[in-house]
């Protein structure tokens, strides 16, 4: 991303905003679907994202990774999605999960089969899951984006982890006979 190409989008021109949606709009629309379960959300979501980036590029002051900056609308984006959508439920549950710390999954996941197991998740687990593990933040700023406190970001994590630990171990290895190699069936 050169400097240029940023100025001009600062100052609307079509062909900078061209060329920004075609340099991410393929991986802005792969953190779109790690937090919607719908692909057409997910498009919708994206692109909703990158207009936004297009009418605020003058917020934009080069402090720090342009494509970080844009990443960061992109998720706003897909919160304010999720929380007009589907409620995040971010209440402390009843429910625990008690897995042993040195268990540990030993099956490697496709990209397909993690986005899949994340899309079970429910709604505020798999928000604070992609904004910790995935996209960085830390749980003082998970607590400000989503509006709660930081113990609940750190048990959302935590509780989205056992889970996610918990159907990963607990899968059943089937046979694939076409190719020889093994394939996954989650109980979930």
């Amino acid at each position: 991303m050169t400097d240029q190409l940023i100025a001009d989008l600062k100052n609307g021109d079509a062909k900078a905003q061209k060329a920004v949606y075609d340099c991410f709009s393929a991986k802005m629309l792969g953190v779109c679907l790690r937090y919607l379960k719908n692909e057409m959300d997910a498009e919708e979501v994206m692109i909703t994202g990158m207009v936004k980036v297009f009418q605020n590029a003058k917020q934009y002051e080069g402090k720090g990774n342009f494509e970080g900056w844009l990443r960061r609308v992109i998720v706003n984006e897909a919160l304010m999605f999720l929380r007009k959508k589907e409620p995040l439920h971010l209440a402390v549950e009843k429910e625990h999960f008690q897995l042993a710390a040195q268990e540990q999954a030993d099956t490697a996941l496709n990209e397909s089969e993690l986005l899949a197991l994340l899309h079970e998740l429910p709604a505020g687990y798999r928000a604070v899951f992609n904004l910790y593990a995935i996209e960085g933040y830390s749980h003082k700023e998970i607590a400000d984006m989503l509006q709660i406190n930081e113990g609940t970001s750190k048990s959302q994590l935590s509780k989205a982890r056992a889970l996610l630990q918990k159907w990963v171990t607990a899968q059943e290895k089937v046979s694939f006979e076409k190719n020889g190699t093994a394939q996954y069936r989650f109980a979930l």
